[in-house]
């Protein structure tokens, strides 16, 4: 289902032996708009250490409860890889990451999530030795690219002809935990109207100027259907969505990436 990321913050996160935090904020890839990473508050028990929790490790997610059940236990969190949450993750910390816990790099493959296209298929840890995981660590040099959704919240967004508003948040699926919306706030032009815009239709990000460009006109934003937090976002509603910007629906090319079916001969 599709799930604002406003709701996320504050869900407990609950290990196979008890409790672990609260989500501070969410992590996501650059490239392909992916959440990678949920950041926990641990409060008193690991002394107010923030820790990194990859959407991997995600069992179950009760929205009504509000808490995220995950396949770790507290000492293995305790002692993954201590990651400044402050600073830049770099690609060679991620390495370190998932060598911890034993997932496949999620930037070695041709789906959302490397050899997957959802979190939930690269679950089952392998194991590496400490010599090669060393190894492979070393050999990651490319930047990881990696941005806040907190940071993010309050971006300008540009359309082809003009300013239209800023970005209000996030729409996830909490199947692939991939972000499928931008949650736009149009400021003065039409006030308290929200609509969605797709990471696909933007053209550029400049992180600098803290602005987002989309290949969308103002008048096409302005008569988009409107979005309304309080409303769950249907088929129907994504289906008058993307008929209206004449767009190609995302789940298309999903169906398109997905990897085959395994099957084994007798």
């Amino acid at each position: 289902m599709l799930r604002n990321t406003a709701h996320l913050k504050g869900f407990a996160i609950r290990a196979t032996d008890g409790e672990l935090g609260t989500v501070d904020q969410l992590y996501f890839d650059d490239k392909t708009w992916a959440i990678r990473y949920l950041v926990v508050e641990t409060g008193g028990w690991l002394g107010g250490r923030q820790v990194l929790i990859s959407p991997i490790s995600v069992v179950h997610a009760d929205w009504e409860a509000e808490r995220l059940d995950v396949a770790l236990t507290k000492k293995q969190v305790e002692n993954s890889p201590n990651i400044d949450t402050h600073q830049p993750v770099s690609r060679q910390h991620e390495a370190e990451y998932y060598g911890y816990y034993g997932y496949p790099y999620y930037w070695e493959g041709p789906y959302l999530w490397g050899p997957a296209f959802f979190p939930a298929g690269l679950a089952i840890p392998t194991y590496v030795s400490r010599e090669a995981l060393a190894e492979k660590i070393a050999r990651e040099l490319t930047d990881s690219h990696l941005r806040s959704t907190e940071a993010v919240a309050g971006y300008d967004i540009e359309a082809a002809d003009g300013e239209i508003g800023h970005v209000d948040g996030f729409i996830v699926d909490d199947e692939a935990w991939a972000i499928r919306y931008i949650e736009v706030a149009t400021r003065n032009w039409w006030p308290g109207k929200k609509v969605l815009v797709s990471p696909a239709w933007i053209e550029r990000v400049s992180w600098a100027d803290s602005k987002v460009s989309v290949g969308l006109s103002r008048e096409a934003i302005q008569n988009a259907p409107e979005y309304t937090e309080s409303m769950p976002i249907t088929r129907e509603y994504e289906n008058r969505l993307y008929f209206h910007y004449g767009r190609p629906p995302y789940w298309l090319h999903q169906v398109e990436d997905e990897p085959p079916f395994a099957t084994s001969g007798v």
